[in-house]
Order: C-alpha cells, then structure tokens, then sequence
C-alpha cells in the first residue's frame, strides 16, 4: 500500500512544478501563490483523509497490488535471460568428444528488465538457507535426475559428491537424501512417464503430505517408446488435473504469476523441466534418430502446451526451459544429443532458486 511519504512526494512534485508551468504561461506572482497554496493545502488534506475514505483507500492498495504483481510476474519470464561463453578450452584435444573439449560459463543478461530484477547466483550457503527445512521432490527421467545432481552438487562439497554419484545414478531407481546442516530433505523419484508424475501426485494426496518444491518433467521416454503426441498430451491432461487437486488452495492460475506467498507454506512450489534441445544426428541409438526428430519433438511441445500445464498457459507449474537454455549452449555442450553437460543443469537450479525468491519476497 502506498504510504503517506510517497503521496507526500508526489504531492511535493506537483505542488512545485505545476506553479512553474504556470509562470511559463505569464501568470502574476499572486496567482502563483493562490495556486500554489491551494495545491499543496488540497494535498495535504487528501494525503491524512485517504485511508478513512474506503473507496479511495482500496483503489491506493489495489494499484499497489497491481504494481508488486507486475513486477514479480515481470520477473519470472525474464528468467531465462541467460547468455553464454563458450570457448576452446586450454587442453583442446581435437580426437576427443566436442563436449570435454571446451569451457563453458553463463550469466543473465545486461537488458534493463533483467538488471532491475537483480537476479542472483547462489553461493551454496545461501542455498542451503533458501531452502533450509524444505522438502523437495525431483521426479521424472534421466533430465530430472541431471537437475537433482545440479542441485546437491551446488549445496554439498566435492567430497560427499563423490560419494552421492554412484547411488544417485542407479540405473532406474529412486533416491533420497537428507542434509543434517539445513535440515533440507531431497527425494528423487524415477518417474519417466507422465503417467508415474500423476500417481505420485495421487500418493502425496493420499497422504496428506506435501513437499515444499516439486520439480518434474517428461516426455523423452514417452516420445522414444509410443511415438505418439495425442496420447503424451492426454497423460497430461490427466496430470494437471492430479496437480491441481494436490494444491490445498489454488489461485488464480495467471500467466507466470507467482503461485504463492512464501517457501514456507504447505502450498508447494511446482516446476515443470522441460525437454532439452534434441540433435538427432548426435543421438546414440537408430532408433532415437528414427523415433525423436525436430517434427515429433515439435508435436510433443505443442501437447504440452495444449495441456494447460504450463503458467505461461494458465496452468499451474513454472517453465524451466531446458530447451532454451541447451539451444543457446549448443552443440559443444553435449556429449549424446540429448544430455547436457551439468552447467545447463546448473543454470536451471539458478533460475528455480531465483524463482523460489521471487514467489516469498526475499532477497540474499
């Protein structure tokens, strides 16, 4: 709501550059004076009579509101405002893979709207902070396991990264970890069906027990075994409706707008990973080069849109754009075509932490 400093400011502005707009147009030094006082007693009255005058009190906090909205809202499709470096590496080796042969960095952008939203890269404290008591669940296939590893790698040091690895990538399994420091509880869920995502939903319903994050993703696996972007999208029709019933209270489902008020609610905070850039001349099988082409992956990202599932459609999960963010890296910043190296995870675990920011007003 806007305060009595800022409508005094404001009236202090009008009350000093309307008389001089006036004086351009020749008036007499007395009518200065007669307006000027006027104005600023008029002001000054309206200014201590606002908040007793219903009508116009609400109309102050709903411009308010309409402002604090903008911005946040602003903010979150501005996120994926990341540029990269990516150069020849100091051991290029030109008889070894592309991907290892090159250094790769990124940042946001330098345009006004990314500057005035002041986004962040985070130091593993204030990770470990942000998400400090939170339970978050990583669910789907192998591009959802690559984010669980972005995301531990930044909160936990080298050494006990080393020791996660090898149980974190077990072939087609579940993982769980918790962090004693922050007291944060990771899950990851292998989930590579859409179909799987909807019964796990069905099971935190069931349960009454809701993580705090929720990130998931899918679409590889079911564009590599059925082919078939009709059924993709049916499964996540029938996933949104599943997610919606687990939010114990939706609210209006805008275009990026943020989906709650704080981390700490039992409301959870949900992120949709999106399929990666696919180079079908890179992918190691001939049935991957056969069965997950630039039409087929086209026809599955239009069945995601047409799901409603998105915010950016009026749905109820934000958008980490793994297709953006692997297309802009390119082709030096994978190995098969379809994983990429972990600095495009990294810079996806950014924008969700920045997102998580945005959605409960904090700052670093």
């Amino acid at each position: 709501m806007l305060g009595g400093v800022q409508l005094g400011l404001l009236a202090a502005c009008i009350v000093l550059f309307v008389p001089m707009g006036m004086a351009g147009w020749h008036l007499s030094r007395n009518k200065m004076l007669f307006f000027s006082g006027a104005l600023f007693i008029s002001l000054a009255i309206g200014v201590h009579l606002t908040p007793y005058i219903p009508s116009v009190s609400d109309f102050v906090t709903t411009v308010s509101s309409v402002v604090v909205f903008d911005t946040r809202a602003s903010c979150n499709s501005q996120l994926h405002e990341v540029v990269w470096e990516v150069k020849q590496s100091d051991e290029f080796n030109p008889l070894s893979n592309n991907s290892v042969n090159y250094e790769k960095s990124w940042k946001w952008g330098r345009s006004a709207p990314v500057i005035v939203c002041d986004f962040q890269k985070f130091d593993p404290m204030d990770a470990a902070d942000l998400l400090n008591g939170s339970w978050v669940v990583v669910a789907g296939d192998s591009q959802a396991r690559l984010i669980a590893l972005s995301l531990l790698d930044l909160i936990l040091d080298s050494q006990r990264m080393g020791a996660i690895r090898g149980d974190l990538f077990k072939r087609h399994s579940n993982y769980q970890i918790v962090i004693d420091e922050s007291g944060m509880k990771l899950d990851f869920i292998w989930a590579p069906y859409a179909s799987n995502l909807t019964d796990l939903m069905a099971e935190f319903k069931l349960n009454l027990s809701y993580p705090d994050v929720i990130i998931m993703g899918s679409g590889l696996w079911h564009m590599l075994h059925f082919t078939n972007a009709s059924d993709f999208q049916l499964s996540l029709d029938s996933l949104r409706r599943s997610v919606v019933s687990l939010i114990p209270s939706t609210p209006n489902l805008d275009s990026e707008a943020p989906l709650t008020g704080s981390i700490s609610t039992r409301t959870p905070h949900l992120f949709w990973i999106g399929m990666p850039t696919l180079i079908n001349s890179m992918l190691n099988t001939e049935e991957k080069r056969k069965k997950m082409t630039d039409l087929m992956k086209v026809a599955y990202d239009e069945s995601l849109r047409k799901s409603k599932l998105l915010r950016s459609s009026g749905g109820p999960l934000l958008l980490l754009d793994i297709e953006t963010l692997s297309w802009n890296c390119g082709v030096r910043c994978t190995v098969d075509g379809m994983h990429y190296d972990g600095v495009v995870y990294e810079a996806a675990i950014h924008i969700m932490l920045n997102a998580l920011l945005i959605e409960s007003h904090q700052k670093l």
